[in-house]
């Protein structure tokens, strides 16, 4: 990569940095909150950076992927991919930001309006300015940096703006993915949509999620006749204590994950009785897993399935279990993988930061390319405020993860 070159692009970014603040002050100020979050969907953000994007780089292509969806205003849910073209078309290097937001909770909490950007310590404050603004306004500035200097990237660059990513992605990466033929085998495909503080981790890989909601029945009855009843609280509370045995059951060890464990938790519990001096005869209470891929979620129903029929005959008690929340893994992007290698060595060049492959124990949209057989890598230099009060993200990283992107876009 011709060093001369690259740094006339460094320098051109790093004189994007009030550009940046301002464009996710616009941003931030047009709230996109989906219809499940009580918004109007995404339409008034997705207009806007439509028009930017017209006016301040001039893509060689932007199409509109609009769904349809009565429950917002104008009747859809806006999805916009905009193509860059390289000096090769052999692949596209695309980068997935979603465009929706999520509401931004007890105000109070906040020291600042969430839908007003505040400025403090080398950092914007504000809802949504890092999940998922970081990742649009960062590889939309570096393609701005190669358009202004008439520099063509190594090969096409893409970028896709999606609707619905907070709620499902249904009108979203999903439609996209299932409708319309836009992704080939060989593309790198990046979501900013997670990331590190220091930028070293790239998400390669992603448990599998099993939430279940156990309901236990019994007998209620007087608490000073405890005979005359069946307590379902007692038997929930053994059958939480056997589920720790899951962890011996399903103890392989996955060192790209961190934990590198099956991790398998109770967590919600719903009030059964109000008084102290009635045995409950109804006990709710819920349990987190997320297990290692290579581990058959199946086989973890099953064996739950087993302890909770030892509670039964031992305790008299009907356990009934659903399942609010189910994930099985995506196949995981190879640690080897050439846009995995590629993004290492920007990273590097970048922040000289050595990066690792890591699988986590959330979920991502990334798993949505994996499962239809593209290898998806999730990265960003942030801080992990997504979804919290007083949200922000760091200028310098902005205008940092800007030049990754550059640097990868410029990559042979």
């Amino acid at each position: 990569m011709d060093a001369d070159l690259l740094k006339k692009i460094f320098d051109t970014i790093e004189g994007y940095r009030d550009p940046i603040i301002t464009l996710q002050t616009e941003l931030t100020a047009l709230p996109a909150l989906g219809p499940t979050n009580e918004g109007e969907g995404e339409a008034a953000k997705a207009e806007y950076l439509k028009g930017w994007m017209e006016k301040e780089i001039g893509f060689d292509s932007i199409e509109d992927y609009n769904v349809p969806d009565e429950r917002v205003p104008g009747g859809y849910r806006p999805n916009i991919v905009a193509i860059m073209k390289g000096k090769s078309d052999k692949r596209r290097i695309w980068v997935m930001g979603h465009l929706d937001i999520v509401p931004p909770g007890d105000l109070n909490l906040w020291d600042s309006d969430p839908y007003k950007v505040t400025e403090k310590d080398g950092k914007l404050y504000g809802r949504g300015v890092e999940d998922n603004q970081h990742g649009i306004v960062t590889p939309l500035f570096a393609v701005k940096a190669l358009k202004e200097l008439g520099v063509a990237p190594a090969y096409d660059v893409g970028i896709v703006l999606v609707a619905d990513e907070e709620t499902g992605s249904e009108y979203g990466i999903q439609h996209l993915l299932k409708e319309h033929d836009i992704f080939k085998k060989e593309d790198f495909i990046l979501v900013p949509d997670s990331g590190s503080p220091d930028g070293s981790m790239i998400e390669v890989a992603e448990k599998s999620i099993l939430w279940l909601k156990f309901e236990t029945k019994g007998k209620q009855c007087h608490a000073s006749t405890p005979a005359e009843g069946i307590n379902a609280h007692r038997a929930a509370a053994h059958l939480i204590t056997r589920l720790g045995r899951l962890y011996e059951t399903f103890d392989q060890r996955n060192e790209v994950f961190e934990p590198p464990i099956s991790t398998f938790e109770p967590t919600k519990k719903e009030a059964n009785v109000p008084n102290i001096n009635t045995i409950p005869g109804d006990d709710v209470f819920y349990l987190d897993s997320r297990i290692l891929p290579e581990i058959p979620v199946n086989d973890v129903c099953d064996e739950i399935a087993s302890i909770a029929g030892e509670v039964e005959k031992e305790f008299g008690v009907t356990i009934t279990t659903s399942s609010p929340q189910r994930e099985d893994a995506a196949p995981a992007t190879p640690s080897d993988a050439p846009v995995v290698e590629a993004l290492s060595a920007s990273i590097k060049g970048v922040y000289n930061v050595e990066s690792k492959a890591i699988g986590i124990g959330g979920g991502t949209v990334a798993a949505f390319f994996r499962r239809a057989g593209f290898h998806a890598v999730v990265w960003s230099r942030i801080d992990e405020l997504a979804h919290q009060p007083n949200e922000y993200t760091v200028i310098d990283n902005m205008v940092g993860d800007t030049k990754v992107f550059a640097h990868l876009f410029m990559q042979e």
